[in-house]
């Protein structure tokens, strides 16, 4: 299946740069998953749309401020380095720019020296691993001098590092927020639960491969990043009682929605598990965990326009897509909503 059947005109402008101040203030685009029908809205109306013993399944990571800014010791030269994934207690994979001045060997520091990094390997495309050597707790010293890691498409600075967070993070371990719960406040979780729709979470840890451009001709030929993802036995049971009773299940982002369909496909229910997911959702799959999406508004030939696609059918999407772009919808991590039900 050919990458470019997923392209569409999207101007540069409506890619949204900053967040609304108020996060229930998005628009919300309503895909009806049997007829097509549209419906305009706004999402703190998403209350209309969730029925008694539906469950929400929200990503419950914590983007961490991953993008450091520091000098090589014994030349001063600037150096930025961005945390990928955690090997060991004090072992990083990072990504370095410029990437040619550290090599195994070189010591960078941080913030007058509270933190320093010593490169333990190479590897491609920037690609480095450091150890780590601090005072005190590492996550603290991180959040008094990492900056938060937003996507590529966003040019703004970001005042508040907090509304770049869901209100639920709570599980460190990200390098991009799950933007679809970024909608979400407080007193809104609390309406749906009084509503009787169940409130689930489990964790994906996101990583910036889910940035990435395809660049390949054809779908079947990308290779998909893996992310750790975790589901505690709470959860699972939950889901499992709704499932049996009929219920919805209804994810809050592709990330939720990686997750779920990895674990049921890996045991056939839900279950207490962790592990590594390089799913890659396109159309063709058949879901077997998820009734309904919750999901921001994504960039052309994108993998997550083709997971959706998958959820939908190709069509329906793009005439969602090119109605949303017709109605000057907010597109991508600080943008608007959909709602596919």
């Amino acid at each position: 299946m050919k990458v470019d059947l997923f392209d569409f005109h999207l101007p540069e402008e409506l890619i949204a740069q900053t967040p609304l101040e108020d996060r229930e203030a998005s628009r919300l685009l309503v895909l009806d998953k049997q007829t097509g029908e549209l419906t305009h809205d706004t999402f703190r109306s998403i209350l209309t749309y969730l029925n008694e013993g539906d469950c929400l399944v929200l990503n419950d990571t914590r983007v961490l401020p991953a993008r450091l800014f520091g000098v090589k010791e014994d030349t001063g030269a600037k150096v930025e380095v961005l945390l990928l994934k955690q090997a060991s207690d004090d072992t990083w994979e990072t990504l370095v720019k410029p990437a040619k001045r550290v090599k195994e060997g070189s010591v960078l520091t941080f913030g007058d020296g509270r933190l320093k990094a010593t490169c333990t390997g190479t590897s491609d495309q920037g690609g480095r691993t450091f150890e780590f050597q601090y005072e005190g707790i590492f996550y603290e010293v991180l959040d008094s001098l990492g900056e938060m890691p937003l996507p590529p498409y966003i040019k703004e600075q970001l005042d508040d590092q907090e509304r770049y967070q869901t209100v639920f993070a709570r599980e460190r371990g990200s390098a991009a927020a799950p933007t679809a719960g970024l909608h979400f406040t407080e007193k809104l979780l609390q309406e749906i639960k009084d509503k009787g729709v169940h409130v689930a979470f489990i964790t994906l840890h996101v990583g910036l491969g889910t940035f990435r451009p395809v660049s390949v001709d054809s779908i079947e030929e990308h290779d998909m990043h893996s992310e750790f993802y975790q589901m505690t036995k709470g959860t699972a049971e939950l889901l499992n009682k709704v499932k049996a009773e009929g219920g919805r299940i209804i994810s809050v982002g592709t990330t939720s929605t990686r997750t779920l369909e990895t674990i049921m496909n890996t045991y056939s229910q839900f279950q207490e598990c962790n592990g590594w997911t390089n799913i890659f959702i396109y159309p063709g799959y058949e879901f077997k965990a998820i009734d309904g999406l919750i999901t921001n508004f994504h960039l052309p030939k994108s993998t997550l326009v083709m997971m959706i696609s998958a959820l939908v059918g190709r069509e329906k999407i793009l005439h969602a897509y090119n109605e949303a772009v017709k109605e000057r919808y907010r597109f991508f991590s600080f943008g608007d909503a959909m709602l596919i039900i």
